[in-house]
């Protein structure tokens, strides 16, 4: 059938009948439930994509003299005063850096070990010089620099064509049969995406509520009633296989969605306070209570997926960048502390995805799209207050430079960084060139951030 198969029907059929919001169910590992389930520990993953590009040249910055004059000359416009700057000392570079400077919480949290940087990640196939790259001596991703087949490709782990699974998806196949039970071990706080799908896993995907994945049908004697019928239509046997499909699957996810409610009104409201008036904090509040739920869930794997936007800085980088770096901050500092809260802060991982880097030179006042960035990896079970990897050289036309703007050709790849936390969520180091198809091509497989 092509593109047009049987799991995109049945998903588009799901989406239609929940009025946009996409969520499947794991009915099919009711049979696979059979299976000893192995695990007795708790560890839950958690996805921010700051969809857009986010400049780290601006989050992560020399502080020393001589860098920072560097960082200064190379920055323009950009460059932000070395006075407002948050100081941090990673052992391994030798040489302070410093955070922008609405990192207040996340300095601390660096500062305790709690959060850690990874430098220069990116999307390769293979290891790749800036001289392969340019000359064409190496395969390189398909269509750099684009902002959705590099968000794409961030979430898939697949980088020479278009993927239907998403690596997380792919993590979930693996482990669900051991770690979980009948309730979906994905849950997408930020619409629909192809990061949680999966081959035969499949998430709850929703706008901020997983609980409500229909509209329309929620409150008053009128909309329980056309919730009954439609509950009721579902159940009816056409006679058509995909049809029959399509209705278990939105069926199920109705029940996902009731079974998820039940638990959260069973819950403990937290003590901790998350940022008012923010989407992002919103999501991640979220999040916070369905851990705090996972017994009744029985659920000792979770992988969330959350998002911020905004990231695209043209023009206007440095209010932009002001803004959402301070959602950022005070969002991540909120969720750790709810986490220590429930006791679980060394049992949840929270990391940073985007869609690619920014060039080092200004774009006026803003920055073009790019390659290589560091991420931020958050959590108690992070060897924290340190960078991983290896932190580019940073000089326009310099050593790490691919196109003579400050385009870092990444010197560690997407697969290294999810395979390093995979193997943290108990994905079988035997499993792991199966959901990563390029990690085989790099000597080091996964990197030692997790304790």
């Amino acid at each position: 059938m092509g593109k047009w198969n049987r799991r995109a029907f049945l998903k588009t059929t799901c989406c239609s009948a929940a009025a946009g919001f996409a969520a499947a169910s794991f009915s099919r590992f009711g049979m696979m439930n059979a299976l000893a389930q192995t695990a007795t520990d708790y560890k839950a993953l958690v996805c921010v994509f700051l969809f857009g590009g986010n400049d780290s040249n601006n989050m992560v910055i020399p502080y020393d003299s001589a860098g920072f004059a560097s960082y200064k000359s190379a920055r323009g416009g950009l460059a932000l005063p070395q006075n407002q700057l948050l100081p941090i000392n990673p052992p391994s570079i030798g040489s302070p850096f410093a955070f922008h400077p609405r990192f207040g919480a996340l300095q601390s949290l660096f500062s305790n070990q709690h959060l850690a940087v990874l430098a220069n990640v990116g999307t390769l196939i293979q290891p790749t010089t800036p001289a392969q790259f340019q000359n064409g001596g190496a395969p390189v991703p398909i269509n750099l620099f684009s902002h959705s087949d590099q968000e794409a490709q961030m979430q898939t782990a697949i980088m020479d064509k278009v993927s239907d699974t998403g690596w997380a998806g792919r993590m979930a196949d693996k482990i669900q049969a051991a770690y979980g039970g009948t309730f979906p071990i994905i849950i997408s706080l930020a619409g629909t995406n192809i990061f949680c799908e999966g081959v035969m896993a499949q998430p709850i995907q929703s706008n901020g509520n997983p609980t409500q994945l229909l509209n329309g049908y929620y409150g008053g004697t009128e909309s329980n009633a056309r919730f009954a019928a439609l509950q009721s239509l579902l159940t009816f046997d056409t006679g058509l296989t995909l049809i029959q499909a399509a209705s278990s699957t939105t069926g199920d996810a109705i029940q996902n969605g009731q079974t998820l409610a039940t638990a959260l009104a069973g819950g403990t409201p937290l003590a901790t306070q998350f940022p008012q008036n923010s989407y992002f904090a919103s999501q991640l509040q979220q999040v916070a209570k369905i851990i705090q739920v996972r017994s009744a869930l029985g659920l000792a794997r979770q992988i969330f997926f959350v998002s911020m936007g905004g990231f695209d800085t043209h023009t206007n980088q440095l209010p932009q960048q002001d803004s959402l770096f301070n959602d950022l901050n005070q969002s991540l500092s909120a969720f750790y502390q709810a986490t220590v809260e429930m006791g679980v802060a060394s049992n949840v991982t929270t990391f940073t995805l985007s869609d690619f880097g920014r060039t080092y030179s200004p774009n006026s006042t803003g920055t073009d799209h790019a390659w290589g960035s560091h991420h931020l990896i958050m959590g108690g079970a992070v060897k924290g207050g340190d960078f991983y990897g290896t932190f580019p050289t940073l000089a326009v036309n310099g050593p790490d430079d691919a196109t003579g703007q400050g385009r870092w050709v990444p010197t560690t790849s997407l697969d290294q960084y999810a395979a390093t936390l995979a193997s943290w969520f108990g994905v079988a180091v035997t499993d792991l060139p199966s959901i990563f198809p390029n990690l085989t091509n790099f000597a080091s497989p996964t990197l030692g951030i997790m304790g």
